[in-house]
């Protein structure tokens, strides 16, 4: 029971190592998005209606298996991607 414990807890910590690497993505336009939120619940609504007031986002559904909280409150797990103006990059980070 123990190792099977341990087993879950490399897992995901491994997904959260692997979602740290997803920071940027181009889509089939040629478009460049960078993920500026990675989560969900009331923290998710909060972090949408403050990006939509910056710009033009995209929200991605991410399978929330192995994140316990999440797939025990039944709740969804979302990306936040901000569509990025290469005219503008340098004045946001």
């Amino acid at each position: 029971m123990v190792s099977e414990e341990i087993g879950k807890e490399k897992a995901i910590q491994e997904r959260i190592a692997e979602e740290e690497l997803v920071q940027e993505r181009i889509d089939e336009e040629g478009n460049r998005w960078r993920k500026v939120y990675f989560g969900g619940g009331d923290h998710f609504k909060n972090w949408l209606a403050q990006c939509r007031e910056l710009g033009e986002v995209m929200v991605e559904e991410v399978d929330s298996k192995g994140y316990k909280c999440f797939e025990e409150a039944g709740e969804k797990l979302y990306r936040i991607w901000m569509k990025m103006d290469v005219t503008k990059e340098d004045d946001l980070f």
